[in-house]
């Protein structure tokens, strides 16, 4: 497997020419484009990885199961379909027409900004600071890394010029679907996509998914089964943005991506694996790590489908 991961890396890494890195958060834009990594945890308890598995980015969108995860175990998922629904929208994932009609949980899913801002609303917390704590102590739970954390400068970063953000959520307070002050929401989201991880990290935490909430060392239930079946079903649908089609049909399992560069893979029931390579498409997802997963589901056979 190791050399199959080098391989793989080696192969993958010129298609970063083919990307840029994102400019519209402008931390992110100081990240080296050529970097490409990839970690599996895999079914037999063995580690894998390749190349710059080890190098730290920021989770960006790849946050959004985690918050859904969280908001989930503390509000249930009735509560959680009053705000968003389940269906790609087929839009980028900051879009504001989602469709002709007023704005609802129909329209939009947890995967998108506006869903994940309007899901922060669900965590159990005195005030957006405790629910950010507890959304970081369930990362570093799943990560089996307790020295997870906000990267400071990407936080301002995101803050300072998070304007678009701003208009999701007062769309959403226009539209009665949010009530909590939009700045406190937007802190709370701002820190989560901020959180620092490598490839091992989101490997683990997939691992999880995969595993229907067992962690695949201690056989503990770590959150219930079907919860995991929820965010894996959504991952499958909305997790790569507007392309999750395509991903569907050349990768074949549940992802979720972000414009840190990470991508977050879930394979049921065999491994998780998570890639790092920060020049992206037009949909915001990684050039490299997306042809990575790829050849590496056609070697092993991965695609659920």
């Amino acid at each position: 497997m190791y050399e199959l991961l080098k391989r793989i890396v080696a192969d993958c890494a010129p298609s970063a020419s083919l990307g840029h890195v994102a400019t519209y958060i402008p931390e992110l834009a100081n990240v080296d484009p050529n970097k490409l990594g990839i970690y599996v945890s895999s079914e037999d308890g063995k580690q894998y990885f390749a190349g710059d598995h080890l190098e730290p980015f920021t989770m960006q969108s790849v946050v959004k199961p985690l918050i859904l995860l969280q908001a989930l175990m503390d509000s249930g998922e009735d509560a959680v379909r009053t705000l968003v629904g389940v269906e790609a929208t087929g839009k980028p994932f900051d879009a504001f027409n989602y469709s002709d009609q007023a704005l609802n949980s129909a329209n939009i899913n947890p995967m998108i900004n506006t869903g994940a801002i309007a899901l922060c609303t669900l965590i159990h917390g005195e005030t957006y600071e405790e629910k950010f704590s507890r959304l970081l102590a369930l990362a570093r739970k799943l990560a089996g890394n307790p020295e997870l954390n906000v990267d400071h400068a990407v936080y301002v970063s995101e803050k300072k010029t998070g304007n678009k953000n701003r208009a999701l959520g007062y769309m959403l307070t226009a539209y009665g679907m949010i009530t909590d002050p939009v700045e406190e929401i937007l802190d709370c989201y701002f820190r989560a996509c901020s959180i620092s991880v490598n490839c091992r990290d989101l490997a683990r935490i997939a691992h999880i998914f995969a595993n229907h909430g067992i962690h695949p060392e201690t056989w503990e239930q770590m959150f219930p089964a079907t919860y995991a079946k929820y965010v894996n079903a959504t991952l499958a649908t909305c997790g790569m943005y507007d392309g999750s089609g395509e991903f569907a049909l050349a990768v074949g399992f549940p992802a979720k991506s972000g414009v840190g560069g990470g991508i977050m893979g879930v394979i049921p029931h065999r491994m998780g694996i998570g890639v790092f390579a920060p020049a992206l498409d037009k949909h915001g997802n990684s050039v490299a790590g997306v042809q990575a997963l790829a050849k590496l589901s056609q070697i092993l056979d991965l695609s659920i489908y």
